[in-house]
This record gives C-alpha cells, sequence and structure tokens, in this order.
C-alpha cells in the first residue's frame, strides 16, 4: 500500500518542476549520450556506451519513484489543521529543558525537510515525539545522544 505525503503547495510543485526537468532535459542529455557512445564503434567492447546506458536505467528509475511519490502526494489546506496541537505544518518553538535552548521549526513532509531553514520532517524523531503535543506540554524524544526532553512554548501556523 502506497504512502500518502502531504506538502505545501509550493513543496508539490516543486517537486512537479522536478519531473518535468528529469523527463524533458535529463532524458534528451542521456540520450545524446548514448548517441555520442554508439558513434564511437563496435558496442560489445563499449564501456562508454555502457556507463550511458546505466545512466538511463538510474535515470528512469528516478523518474518512476518521483512519480509514485506525487501519485500519492496531497496538498495539506493550512485552513483545516488545528492550531492547538503540533501536526504537520506547524511552525512550533520549543526548549531544551535540561540547557534552556529554544529552537523553531516547521514541520513538513521528509521530502521538503530542511534543517538550515528551520524545516524538519514529521517522520524524524523529533517530529515524532512533537506531533499532537500542546503548548505547556514536554516531549520526551529519543536521538542518538540519549532522550532529550523538549517543551512546547507555542505553536503557530
Amino acid at each position: 500500500m502506497a504512502k500518502i505525503s502531504y506538502y505545501t503547495e509550493e513543496g508539490l510543485n516543486r517537486l512537479k518542476a522536478e519531473l518535468v526537468e528529469l523527463k524533458t532535459k535529463g532524458r534528451t542529455a542521456i540520450a545524446h549520450q548514448i548517441a555520442e557512445a554508439r558513434d564511437k564503434g563496435d558496442l560489445s567492447e563499449n564501456a562508454e556506451y555502457d556507463a550511458a546506458k546505466d545512466a538511463q536505467g538510474l535515470h528512469e528509475l528516478k523518474i518512476s519513484k518521483l512519480e509514485e511519490v506525487l501519485s500519492n502526494a496531497r496538498v495539506l489546506d493550512e485552513s483545516t489543521i488545528d492550531a492547538s496541537l503540533v501536526s504537520v505544518l506547524s511552525k512550533v518553538k520549543i526548549k531544551n529543558k535540561k540547557n534552556g535552548a529554544e529552537m523553531n521549526y516547521t514541520l513538513v513532509s521528509e521530502e521538503e525537510a530542511d534543517l538550515k531553514a528551520g524545516r524538519i520532517s514529521v517522520s524524524s524523531p523529533i517530529g515524532k515525539g512533537l506531533l499532537g503535543k500542546r503548548v505547556g506540554e514536554t516531549a520526551e524524544i529519543k536521538v542518538p545522544a540519549g532522550v532529550v526532553e523538549f517543551e512546547v512554548i507555542e505553536i503557530a501556523r
């Protein structure tokens, strides 16, 4: 059974644009590489041809995986989300109870995650631990360094 993933409209559009790019420019570039390698002579001993065909197979695999992701993708309507608890697309301010450090994150799908931009995946340990929490609640999250307690300070959309 396919896993349904939720995206922002911007994230879904980015995936669609990547698929179009792979199907057009990407396929054209690989076809050009195969044609160049074919022109170099005997295909049975042509390493360039074999490498180009392998690259073509990997490229087509990437296209099919992206098509599968898009077929199971749904745009999340932010207006229907309960802002009183942490969910996908929530902007969350949390506080590490051990050292007092405060962090701001937006919970997004795995493909949209970017830690530098403050966007963490809902399937990450911290994302999973925060889901369903309300302001004032504490989440005990198991991370590689051990168990860390985070207090939810603020939830926004």
